[in-house]
């Protein structure tokens, strides 16, 4: 049904993914409908498809945003009645690219939470930062340090700081805690969400989820017509799962463009059964 969720304003698409079953959870619906498209998609910001936003990348199309929030949405979103003393969510997105899903996964992550978008161009970091700070709500998120933009390798993953709970720091940018927990756990993520196809699933990746977490990551080929989605799972006790989903085309997950293997200019991630 993605074919038939383009609207005429934010409003419409929101309802059109709702009714179509792309979207299902009321808490991802009423995330998306707080982030207008229009702020993050240079160009027809209501249809339902990927778009080009330069530098060999793509903002994805709006059922493959809402399919990867509702994925994530027990990892990302803080539950009605959280026990006392649950740390904050902590959400990393990798290929954040126009930063559309990186201010949804924040509108999700409640108050106490982080996200983190990460992208290997300066120039995709500084669009996340100034597409965000086009509206209050995101301009909120970036002076609060709930939600920050990053430069780096994600095939690495990413580290940062935890969050010491109201406190902003310098630019937005929250302080440590003092007395902080070590260990990837605590430095870790309860969710990655990858929006760039990577040639395998990377162990670094893996190992930065925390226990429980769970990513979701597009894997193959840099041709694009052998890539899926994965799902991975890590439980409380620290056992890992993977599970292979439905078939995607997605820019690759790459070097930086100019160097062996930079990003191709792919403008489909249209998922296909």
């Amino acid at each position: 049904m993605a074919w038939r969720s383009s609207g005429s304003s934010n409003a419409a698409l929101v309802e059109n993914l709702w009714t179509n079953g792309l979207l299902t959870s009321p808490a991802v619906k009423a995330a998306f409908q707080r982030v207008d498209r229009a702020h993050y998609a240079p160009s027809a910001p209501y249809e339902d498809s990927p778009q080009p936003i330069g530098h060999g990348a793509t903002i994805s199309a709006p059922h493959m945003h809402a399919n990867a929030a509702e994925a994530l949405l027990a990892l990302v979103a803080p539950a009605p009645a959280p026990a006392p003393g649950r740390r904050p969510r902590r959400v990393l997105d990798i290929g954040s690219g126009s930063g559309y899903l990186t201010h949804v996964l924040a509108e999700l992550a409640g108050e106490d939470g982080v996200v983190v978008g990460v992208e290997h161009i300066e120039a995709l970091r500084d669009l996340g930062e100034r597409n965000m700070a086009k509206s209050p709500e995101g301009r909120a998120l970036l002076e609060s340090g709930r939600c920050r933009f990053r430069v780096g390798d994600g095939r690495k993953g990413w580290v940062e700081p935890s969050p010491r709970e109201g406190v902003p720091g310098v630019g937005g940018h929250a302080a440590e805690a003092p007395g902080a927990q070590q260990g990837a756990d605590a430095g870790g993520w309860d969710a990655i969400h990858v929006g760039a196809a990577a040639e395998e699933l990377h162990e670094e990746l893996v190992s930065q989820l925390r226990a429980p977490g769970r990513m979701f990551i597009p894997v193959g080929g840099k041709e694009g017509w052998d890539q899926y989605i994965w799902t991975v799972d890590k439980d409380a006790d620290g056992n890992v799962t993977r599970k292979r989903g439905y078939g995607v085309r997605y820019v690759p997950l790459t070097d930086v463009p100019g160097a062996a293997g930079g990003r191709c200019d792919y403008d489909s991630d249209l998922y296909y059964e």
